[in-house]
């Protein structure tokens, strides 16, 4: 009797407009992407459609995990599409490691953190302000929520201030980089069966926010994998592109990997984010903008300097540049004592945007 009811979906895939502009915005442009890559089409070109392919294929993982949501959980939904939605961004990182272009990676990590932690959610408490007034954020979940951030950012920069701080460690940045980095990721690992209850008993909000399946599982997960393998390959092909169109447009590697590779890769929470509040849904937008920078605290630097070493590529540590340590202070700081109270405004959203743009300009020359 429940297969019978469970059946309906699969045999009748549905696709509003927003899916078959995915699916055929990221196929031109993948095909784009290629046809630039090995024809050849000056410097900026092949750059400007791999970075297009990029952000439409993490568009395309972003819906097909949420189209796998209520067969999953909220919980479990919530943690795939943070995992997934990080793929383009690493096959970027380990391409750009393998070219050798460590200071892009280094700067692309901590630009992903503050393009969230600044842009996104500025534009999110922008957008949600101006229509709907002052949103509410749930304070005790925004600050627990908080707090793991603020947790995680800094447990990921210690080695940074040891490096500058701490004369000693700085002959030992590789091996306490690799300490450090598998501390990360057993936290991550044992926090997420918390992650996973926590989603479970929001289950009943999260459904307002998930609207019933229209696709069933099998096109859900095979173009999952669809866009999967393609991330790599065009993330390759990002990667290749780079280099010739930062020198064309006199790009610094610092401001590439600040602002151009972390917008790109973080293509998900830029649209879904902003989407929710302004649909007044403030709160599940908080969250999804937040966790993305505790995913890359978390996972995604450490597990980078972990491929690094076993991969032979260029090392990559958790000491970064004294700039880029204080702008990611400055973001978790200023995102901290901005949500504390559960609210948000415009004023403080359009602040949040012009923080970011501060920083980002000052990366331009380098």
């Amino acid at each position: 009797m429940t297969t019978a009811t469970n059946t309906s979906p699969s045999t009748a895939p549905t696709f509003v407009r927003s899916d078959r502009l995915i699916l055929a915005g990221g196929g031109i442009a993948v095909a784009l992407a290629a046809v630039t890559r090995f024809v050849g089409a000056g410097a900026v070109l092949p750059f400007l459609c791999s970075a297009v392919a990029v952000t439409l294929l993490a568009s395309l993982v972003g819906r097909s995990v949420e189209q796998l949501g209520d067969r999953f959980g909220a919980g479990a939904t919530g943690v795939l599409q943070s995992a997934l939605g990080n793929l383009p961004e690493l096959f970027i990182a380990l391409f750009a490691l393998r070219a050798g272009l460590v200071g892009v990676v280094q700067a692309a990590l901590i630009g992903s953190i503050l393009a969230n932690l600044l842009l996104v959610l500025g534009l999110a408490f922008l957008v949600g302000g101006l229509k709907h007034g002052t949103q509410k954020l749930d304070s005790d979940r925004a600050r627990s929520i908080i707090v793991l951030m603020v947790l995680s950012v800094a447990a990921m920069v210690v080695p940074s201030l040891a490096h500058y701080v701490h004369t000693p460690a700085a002959a030992h940045e590789k091996t306490l980089s690799l300490i450090v980095s598998v501390i990360l990721l057993v936290l991550f690992a044992l926090t997420l069966p918390a992650s996973l209850r926590r989603g479970e008993t929001a289950d009943a909000g999260a459904g307002m926010d998930h609207e019933t399946p229209r696709w069933p599982v099998w096109l859900a997960v095979g173009l999952l994998t669809v866009a999967a393998v393609l991330s790599a390959f065009v993330s390759d092909w990002f990667v290749v592109a780079l280099e010739p169109a930062m020198k064309a447009l006199s790009i610094s590697d610092a401001f590439a990997g600040l602002v151009i590779v972390a917008i790109a890769g973080n293509a998900i929470e830029n649209v879904v984010g902003v989407q929710l509040a302004a649909r007044n849904r403030s709160e599940y937008a908080f969250s999804i903008v937040i966790n993305s920078p505790i995913q890359i605290a978390l996972v995604l630097a450490p597990l980078l300097v972990v491929l690094s070493a076993v991969f032979g590529f260029a090392t990559l540590t958790l000491v970064f540049p004294p700039l880029l340590v204080v702008s990611v202070v400055i973001a978790v700081i200023l995102t901290a004592f901005i949500t504390f109270d559960g609210e948000s405004t415009w004023i403080e959203g359009a602040a949040l945007i012009a923080v970011y743009a501060v920083i980002a300009t000052s990366f331009w020359w380098g």
